[in-house]
């Protein structure tokens, strides 16, 4: 009787560790809460949220083109054929068990597409996340922006406005879950409107949508489009609610030596280019040349930087508070290109209750939009790039005015109108007409009037 009371119990104690051991691995398993896709002009971002890290892996399979991923220990609780896949090169997404503990989950591709995986670490807005981007031929061949330097004249003044963050990086979150990406966008679009409706200038943003570019690609689009101003686009935030105000940024010194070191180390391997617009590579400079270069470039580039964002700062004082009334320098990566001047606007502090009120509105967005605006053309008027058409509009009153401007000529023996008209840089039918001559016959000690140049 004793043996069969002591077998029983061992059975309930094995059952009971078993049910134990099974139910913290049930529990121990990651579930895929939720999914999204952002598409940029590169990539298709599938990004599955997850309750916890996991390891996963990623194979492409052909014909038909799909891609299998297989997520260790995890089970799935959202619907994933609710995603829209509209505009995506996937047809359609399927999900089901693997090997009892595992998930597969299949993305079924309209075409050929090259994938990345990685994971994300949980921030203040989402959990972990395992993210995949699929670089498709049609993302690939869609037409680039020539780096080739801008010849002509009266040429536009490119502004290149980059607002900050975006798709899976929010940034700073402010009250009721406003978002930096979001605020940054809506007014780097009324930026561009404006700078696009002024003559002579012509704006591109680095980003036109919710989707995240990464910092060096910023500036990598700023050249591209051989850009003589990048404007970068954020709100601040700070662990205390009570600040507050705007302020400008250019890069700082050290950043700058920084910045001339990774391109020198560099230079072996790839084409950089530097001067903006005169597209000069140092490829071909050895070390010296090149430092000289690099030198030259981002002293004058920071130069630049610290005008406009001085020009910057005085208008955005008309419409907001400011935080520094100097323009501050930092290292910030997005400011660090040698050749092209740069600067960071912080609008104002996302995490004031009162500054964020005013960041989400239509009306304050313009309002700060109208004062970047203000600042940058400003700058551009004083100190105008050459080849622009601010430029060329510069030069030509004076030109004009010269050019209106006479002085006398006595005719000595031997001249002919023609001869006067030569050695005066003038054609003999404007010298006719601004003599009110009829015929090209002159005499000594006659006085005619000849520009003065």
């Amino acid at each position: 009787m004793q043996n069969n009371v002591k077998n029983i119990l061992q059975l309930v104690l094995s059952f009971l560790l078993l049910s134990s051991i099974a139910f913290e691995g049930y529990a121990s398993q990651a579930k895929v809460i939720n999914a999204r896709i952002w598409e940029s002009p590169e990539y298709t971002r599938l990004v599955l949220e997850l309750s916890q890290p996991v390891k996963h892996q990623i194979m492409m399979l052909p014909k038909p083109d799909r891609l299998v991923l297989d997520i260790g220990n995890a089970s799935k609780v959202v619907n994933l054929a609710g995603i829209d896949l509209s505009g995506s090169p996937i047809k359609s997404v399927r999900s089901a068990g693997r090997n009892k503990t595992d998930l597969r989950i299949v993305l079924d591709l309209k075409e050929k597409a090259q994938p990345k995986s990685f994971l994300l670490k949980a921030n203040e807005q989402y959990g972990d996340r395992l993210v995949i981007d699929l670089y498709t031929h049609a993302k690939k061949t869609k037409p680039k922006v020539s780096s080739q330097p801008v010849k002509a004249q009266k040429r536009d003044i490119i502004v290149v406005i980059d607002p900050g963050h975006g798709g899976e990086d929010p940034g700073a979150i402010g009250p009721n879950k406003i978002k930096e990406k979001n605020i940054v966008l809506a007014i780097a679009k009324k930026l561009k409107q404006k700078v696009n409706a002024t003559k002579g200038f012509k704006a591109y943003l680095t980003r036109e949508r919710d989707y995240y570019v990464g910092l060096r690609k910023r500036t990598k689009i700023a050249r591209k489009y051989n850009t003589d101003l990048l404007v970068s686009i954020h709100a601040d935030a700070f662990k205390k609610p009570q600040a507050y105000g705007a302020s400008v940024f250019a890069l700082s010194n050290r950043g700058a030596s920084s910045e001339a070191a990774r391109w020198l180390a560099k230079k072996e391997n790839s084409a950089d280019l530097i001067g903006g617009v005169g597209s000069v590579s140092l490829e071909d400079k050895d070390d010296v040349l090149a430092g000289v270069l690099l030198d030259l470039s981002s002293t004058a580039s920071l130069k630049a930087s610290l005008n406009i964002g001085g020009q910057v700062l005085k208008s955005m004082g008309n419409v907001a508070r400011l935080h520094k009334r100097t323009v501050q320098q930092a290292g910030f990566v997005v400011l660090k290109s040698p050749d092209i001047p740069s600067i960071l606007v912080e609008t104002g502090f996302i995490s004031n209750p009162s500054e964020s009120k005013r960041l989400k509105t239509n009306k304050y967005q313009g309002k700060v939009a109208d004062a970047i605006h203000s600042g940058i053309v400003r700058h551009f008027k004083k100190t105008p790039p050459p080849g622009s058409l601010l430029a060329w509009q510069s030069i030509k009153p004076n030109k004009t005015k010269r050019q209106n401007r006479t002085i006398k000529y006595v005719v000595r023996k031997g001249d002919t109108l023609s001869h006067i008209a030569m050695r005066n840089e003038v054609t003999l039918k404007e010298l006719r007409k601004l003599n009110r001559l009829n015929s090209d016959n002159v005499w000594v000690g006659q006085r005619l009037s000849v520009p003065a140049t």
